[in-house]
């Protein structure tokens, strides 16, 4: 089996983007993180002590998209052409979603995946002093188009 991000010594690399096209590129992820009702009503009150808890979550899932290459070993730098980061909030939580466009040779699965992972972990940053029991959970691509590998779009998610 040959590996893609391995090279001939069987040491990492990152993969080659030379001789691909660039193509129009988006990517769709989305994630939740449940809460208590009373952290819920809190953070729709704009009462927790820490700020405006979406508003930092939103601009920290943003930064995190731009750093991606930072955080994730082989990831290659792209040229975001936007990002915008969203959240629903239920009865038991709430749900973030990041849809990054682009430009390029490669896709940007992991910069949605990243930024909305990001933005539900400063929620929980901004939350914990007030409640222990927030989970994230379902962390997933929604979609993605462009590419070699072509469109991907998820039929069914849990929430």
């Amino acid at each position: 089996m040959e590996f893609t991000h391995l090279n001939e010594e069987g040491r990492g690399h990152m993969v080659n983007l030379a001789e691909k096209p660039d193509t129009k590129r988006k990517a769709q992820a989305k994630g939740t993180i449940h809460l208590q009702k009373t952290t819920l009503a809190k953070i729709q009150e704009g009462k927790i002590s820490k700020g405006d808890v979406l508003a930092i979550a939103q601009v920290a899932g943003i930064m995190a998209a731009k750093k991606t290459p930072e955080i994730i070993p082989l990831c290659h730098n792209i040229l975001l052409r936007g990002v915008d980061l969203t959240f629903e909030v239920s009865d038991s939580g709430i749900t973030a979603i990041a849809t990054i466009h682009t430009q390029g040779p490669t896709g940007a699965e992991m910069e949605a995946l990243t930024a909305v992972s990001a933005a539900l972990l400063t929620i929980y940053d901004m939350c914990k002093v007030i409640d222990k029991t927030m989970e994230i959970t379902d962390i997933m691509l929604l979609e993605k188009s462009g590419g070699k590998s072509g469109d991907f779009k998820r039929e069914h998610t849990k929430s």
